[in-house]
């Protein structure tokens, strides 16, 4: 306890409390060096006690700033590891008090449709006024050529820290260019998915991008670009002394598998551009945007709110996780002989990795979740997902539980046999829908599950949910011995800190593409009753 709560001191505490001490020192000072003038004419007279007071207050001027110095290192012990966010703290403490005056000390009822708290916060990216300009083209260190890997959300992460070593390197940054070879062996390139235009226009006074690499400055290169890979979370500095040398030296360099190649606790500054990237800049293309936007509009036309689930089930992400989900043998056989496609995983247990929440939820535990913190089964729901494992009746559970089920394929049929081909393009457009929601719920905590929560929270913490899985996964095996209204207790009482509620941000907790608590600002006390929300200065 003591540690938490030195934890959420704030700088003024801080301040005042060395003030205290300061003016404490300054008062003993004189104490003790009237003491020893007074000792001094003693001694000056002939006194034998001279010496003797003398020594004691030297003695106890020595314990005196013994036992401050003991104090202040204590402070300096627990508050000194979250400097770089004590004043963030300190914001948030005064509204944890109000969060226990109004919800009785955080276990009142839960809003399953909206925070009561979002209001306090809002998104914030803009650059600093004292934030260099992108340098030229010409002046540049030199050209970044980025390979993506992975699927759409994935390779998102890497454009988003594509643009910010661009930043770090002083180079001119080439459109990246999208995986061909993963998985889902899509063929998109980053115009078919991506408003290139925008993209460019947007970041212009960031980060200088170009859609190729000159031809005057390949015919000038005596030897074809250069090819690294960079570690998994390198830190700034890594590119420095590592990168940079061989960009300046060959002038043309390539990143390839970049994905999670920057690390996650970087400059504040560096990290809002992170922002501007990730939820201004990356804009889906026009045709994307017109499909996704359009399936919206059919749900807010059946329904004044909806819920968007993402639902990992594919067949090689349940071979991956080790986990068992009750298919028997044939499940058994199944996922074992797809597990067997990687050469270096390990021997896992399935009932050990469940008990420690590893395992994603199937979509009846979903459904019996979502039924459990609340929602009613007229709830309309949007279910982004790949193919599903067990098909049709691994989602019959979730359907019987909510009747008015949806998917893109249910909602759109022509106008998606454009896209149905690219698993990128058939990811964006969920992208829009779940995005446009006002509760998203996943099963797993995936790159989609991050990046779509990391946005929310930006645009005003829309309700996300996460499921506790450690948790639930008991409550699930045990819920044939409990009645309904026990068992939603305990799901309700599980799933908090698992909601999405502005409290669950912290300094340095997760990846910061899904907590980005450096772009997460508190309002201005004049915008916190009703709707309006102070400008965010998106200059382009």
């Amino acid at each position: 306890m003591m540690v938490i709560w030195v934890m959420g001191l704030g700088k003024d505490w801080v301040f005042g409390l060395a003030a205290a001490a300061a003016q404490q020192l300054r008062d003993e000072k004189v104490r003790v060096f009237w003491r020893m003038g007074r000792s001094n004419s003693s001694v000056g007279s002939g006194s034998s006690g001279g010496v003797s007071s003398k020594k004691r207050g030297m003695k106890r001027w020595s314990v005196l700033c013994g036992a401050m110095l003991f104090g202040l290192g204590l402070v300096s012990l627990f508050a000194g590891h979250v400097v770089s966010g004590i004043e963030w703290y300190s914001q948030r403490l005064g509204h944890r008090s109000l969060y226990s005056k109004l919800d009785g000390h955080g276990y009142g009822p839960i809003d399953i449709w909206k925070s009561h708290y979002s209001k306090y916060y809002y998104g914030c990216s803009q650059r600093a006024a004292d934030f260099p300009r992108a340098v030229r083209e010409k002046s540049s260190n030199g050209y970044l050529l980025i390979a993506t890997s992975g699927g759409l959300n994935q390779q998102r992460t890497g454009i988003t820290d594509a643009v910010v070593v661009a930043r770090i390197l002083n180079a001119t940054l080439v459109v990246p260019e999208l995986d061909h070879h993963s998985f889902w062996k899509d063929d998109s390139d980053f115009a078919n998915v991506f408003d290139v235009d925008w993209f460019i226009h947007s970041l212009s006074k960031d980060v200088t991008i170009v859609r190729r690499v000159p031809d005057k400055v390949m015919r000038s290169m005596d030897k074809p670009p250069y090819t690294m890979r960079v570690p998994r979370k390198s830190e700034p500095d890594y590119y420095l002394d590592q990168v940079l040398p061989i960009l300046l030296r060959r002038r043309v360099l390539q990143l390839t598998k970049f994905d999670y190649r920057l690390a996650n606790d970087i400059d504040s500054e560096l990290q809002k551009l992170r922002c501007r990237v990730n939820y201004q800049a990356l804009r889906f293309t026009k045709p994307i945007r017109e499909l996704g936007e359009g399936l919206v509009s059919r749900m807010r036309n059946m329904s004044k709110h909806y819920v968007a689930i993402h639902l990992r089930f594919e067949p090689d992400m349940l071979a991956f996780s080790g986990c068992y989900y009750g298919g028997g043998d044939k499940e058994r056989y199944e996922l074992g002989e797809i597990r067997k496609r990687w050469t270096n995983l390990p021997d896992l247990i399935p009932d050990d990795e469940r008990s420690r929440g590893k395992c994603p939820l199937t979509p009846h535990e979903v459904g019996l979740m979502l039924r459990g913190l609340g929602f009613t089964n007229d709830t309309y729901i949007y279910v982004a997902s790949g193919e599903i494992y067990g098909g049709e009746n691994t989602l019959k559970p979730l359907q019987d539980l909510f009747p008015n089920f949806y998917t893109k394929e249910i909602l759109a049929t022509d106008e998606l046999k454009p896209h149905l081909s690219f698993s990128s393009q058939l990811a964006a457009i969920d992208y829009i829908v779940c995005d446009e929601s006002d509760v998203f719920v996943t099963n797993n905590n995936g790159n989609m599950a991050k990046i779509l929560a990391g946005r929310r929270r930006f645009m005003g913490h829309k309700r996300t949910i996460r499921p506790n899985a450690k948790k639930l996964s008991r409550l699930f095996k045990s819920r044939e011995q409990l009645d309904w209204e026990s068992f939603s207790s305990k799901v309700k009482s599980y799933q908090r800190g698992f909601m999405g509620e502005p409290d669950e941000m912290r300094p340095g907790r997760g990846d910061f593409h899904e907590f980005p608590y450096s772009c997460i600002c508190e309002k201005p006390p004049a915008f916190i009753d009703d709707d309006n929300e102070p400008p965010e200065r998106f200059t382009s």
